[in-house]
């Protein structure tokens, strides 16, 4: 099983899906954490369609959701509040709940035998702590060792990195600047809410509430709600650039972004120019993204159809676009797209339930855990 990781990005998904199924007996206990927002509940419907392999699922999230019940594969699930010794026979744990909730919270999962598959900020510049995309760098999980946490990158990480891998991989990608076109979604469901609210109010002639964003979001655009550092970048503009480096093993390359919030509900675009080590053509750089995995081109320029927000939600691939090469660079060094995805599966629950495919795959569920982590076994 352990060369198929490897090759996890060049195997057909159904497939792969199958085979994991067929062989682990018995299947593995999840927990999700964070079960009620957004990403939490966008896991729970992955696990259902992708069919998983769940011998018992536990939901875990505030106290003020504690006691709602949600529906999976046909039972209600209770939510439970998290409390001492709930790590208990959980073999993966899917973290959706917020850094400061991962930092209090994950240590005890894994003490417990689980692995924890954070989607927080809180683990991912951690030397040992693998940053993964399964389609783009699998092989990071041959660095884990004593922790049993693997993170999963920030949505626009994410989204770019599935589209611009294949052309660092074969071209050399000396410089990325991207700018974001950042849905509701990645603030969570509040700000969808505020969104949809502020539609209806403006349809019936009333005043737009604002308590997330403090601004009007419909009909608007801003920069990311990030905090914004001395130097001018707002977090997530600094996520890109440092978690593309982990991920890529590429300290020199360069990375600027400029990430905005714009008025749609989810799935992201980005806006990405690319600066390369070796010239190219078009045609090649659409090979390339044509044999991607988890790519799909939509670049129609009779009808002027490329990606869209609209089009990317619900899927799960990066859609990319407006395929061209960038004159302003020498050589033909120079590459131009642009790129849509769903923020809340590709940009974070799927990418988790993905990163939890390659964790069965590779190691199978309660392998006393928490002793054989730091052994031999999990050498490359």
């Amino acid at each position: 099983m352990r060369e198929s990781v490897a090759n996890f990005a060049h195997v057909d998904e159904s497939r792969l899906r199958l085979t994991i199924m067929k062989a682990l007996a018995p299947h593995p206990s999840v927990a999700i954490v964070g079960a009620t927002g957004a990403v939490g509940r966008e896991m729970l419907t992955i696990l259902e369609t992708r069919n998983f392999p769940v011998s018992s699922l536990r939901l875990f999230a505030s106290s003020r959701s504690a006691g709602a019940k949600i529906p999976f594969r046909g039972e209600a699930h209770m939510v439970e509040p998290l409390r001492d010794s709930c790590a208990e026979g959980v073999d993966i744990a899917l973290f959706s709940a917020g850094k400061s909730i991962s930092r209090d919270w994950a240590a005890p999962f894994v003490a417990s035998g689980a692995f924890v598959i954070d989607n927080s900020s809180c683990f991912r510049m951690d030397a040992g702590v693998p940053l993964l995309i399964p389609q783009v760098n699998p092989e990071a999980l041959d660095g884990m060792r004593s922790r049993g946490i693997i993170a999963v990158p920030n949505c626009s990480t994410i989204i770019a990195l599935v589209a611009v891998t294949p052309l660092h991989r074969a071209l050399g990608v000396e410089r990325m600047i991207v700018s974001t076109y950042q849905a509701a979604s990645g603030a969570g469901a509040a700000a969808m809410q505020e969104l949809e609210q502020q539609a209806h109010a403006f349809a019936a002639g009333k005043e737009l509430a604002t308590p997330i964003f403090g601004r009007p979001y419909l009909f608007n655009l801003f920069s990311h709600n990030s905090a914004i550092g001395e130097d001018g970048f707002n977090e997530e503009e600094r996520k890109l650039l440092l978690e593309t480096r982990k991920i890529w093993e590429a300290p020199s390359v360069r990375v600027a972004a400029t990430c905005v919030r714009v008025p749609v509900l989810r799935a992201h675009a980005e806006s990405i120019h690319l600066e390369l080590a070796r010239s190219t053509s078009e045609a090649e750089v659409r090979a390339l993204l044509s044999r991607a995995p988890g790519v799909r081109i939509v670049d129609d320029r009779a009808a002027n159809r490329f990606p869209e927000p609209r089009d990317a939600t619900g899927g799960d691939d990066v859609l990319v676009g407006r395929i061209r090469m960038d004159p302003s660079v020498p050589d033909n060094r120079g590459v131009m797209l642009f790129v849509a995805g769903d923020q809340l599966r590709k940009g974070a629950a799927l990418d988790a339930v993905e990163i939890a495919e390659c964790l069965l795959e590779r190691f199978g569920p309660r392998h006393a855990h928490a002793s054989s982590l730091a052994s031999a076994q999990l050498a490359p």
